[in-house]
């Protein structure tokens, strides 16, 4: 039996509460059926952040898609994205790997600016963000490529044809997401699709003992060792996270030090970026940390970070690592000081 989601979200459908895996994944497949028949869909494509839900709802759908797209927000980590490409060829699929336009280096150091409305010639945003930022963040590295793609399969159709986005958001991830995800949000000729939103975590937990590869034995490259084996991405054990987005708006204090243990690579440029933007004489000049003057909390934007606004009770992985042995008391200490660079 499923643990239960506590209430009922506002947004859900008036159908009965999926308690079986199988009457979940049956649910699953009848949104996406749905989404079909009313509308003339020209393409449906599975959204893969390397994320532990998003490989969840693309491995049930990969043979229902006829593409995945993952975009590279270029702040990410790059085994997160390899991941992606490594799975996605292990099915068979094309991949969408999507750039933003402009990159975060380039949003943070203020060199982007507005080409519409009233704010033409200004800079979109300067500094490292705080919440009050993460809206910029994800329209620009994550929203823009989505959209782009999007404008590239349709043309000028409009909504005579319609792209199909499958994604990962569920009810009982934050309450957030409880309060404002839907099964299907229709935006103009793109129709997102949340084809799981309705599993509990315990749903979760019996999809990944059912499929993933736990036999004792030298497991293939991303535990892909037979044909139907649920995909294991590495970062997620170590990070409890895809890391496909660094932006650092809800980064939790010493973050980027938990990143840079397991992969320096990627904290690098974020340090580097760190001191071009305080020679530069920014305010907001360190990563993951609240912009001077900036108050209060607003709401994680976009639908592809669920998990941006920091889940309360979220466990303290520099804890985990320090009780597990993976590092010592004082390297706990010193990445946990309130000056730790």
């Amino acid at each position: 039996m499923a643990d239960r989601i506590t209430g009922r979200p506002p947004k859900a459908e008036d159908e009965p509460e999926a308690l079986t895996l199988d009457e979940a994944i049956e649910r699953s497949f009848a949104i996406l059926d749905r989404v079909l028949t009313a509308f003339p869909v020209v393409a449906t494509i599975g959204l893969f952040s390397g994320g532990n839900d998003s490989v969840v709802v693309n491995h049930f759908f990969r043979h229902r898609v006829g593409a995945i797209a993952h975009v590279n927000t270029g702040t990410g980590i790059p085994e997160t994205t390899q991941h992606v490409r490594d799975v996605v060829a292990a099915w068979g699929l094309p991949l969408h790997e999507l750039h933003p336009k402009h990159s975060y280096r380039d949003l943070v150091l203020g060199n982007v600016l507005s080409t519409r409305g009233q704010s033409i010639g200004r800079q979109v945003w300067k500094g490292f963000p705080g919440p009050a930022g993460h809206s910029v963040m994800y329209r620009r590295l994550k929203d823009e490529p989505l959209q782009r793609l999007r404008g590239q399969i349709i043309g000028r159709h409009g909504r005579t044809r319609n792209v199909v986005y499958l994604g990962g958001m569920r009810w009982a991830e934050t309450d957030r997401r409880f309060r404002n995800a839907e099964e299907v949000d229709r935006e103009g000729a793109l129709i997102w699709v949340s084809p799981i939103v309705h599993w509990t975590d315990a749903h979760m937990r019996e999809y990944r003992a059912r499929h993933r590869c736990t036999l004792p034995h030298q497991h293939t490259a991303h535990r892909l060792c037979t044909p139907d084996a649920l995909p294991l991405n590495e970062v997620t054990v170590h990070l409890h996270m895809s890391g496909e987005c660094l932006c650092g708006a809800f980064a939790k204090p010493g973050e980027l030090n938990e990143i840079a243990f397991f992969y320096p690579h990627a904290a690098q440029p974020l340090r580097e970026l760190e001191r071009e933007a305080e020679a530069a004489g920014l305010p907001a000049c360190r990563w993951g940390q609240r912009p001077p003057g900036e108050r209060g909390r607003r709401r994680a934007a976009g639908r592809l970070c669920a998990k941006c606004d920091g889940i309360e009770g979220q466990a303290d992985l520099l804890a985990e690592w320090r009780d597990s042995g993976l590092i010592t008391s004082h390297q706990f200490d010193a990445f946990t000081r309130a000056d730790a660079a």
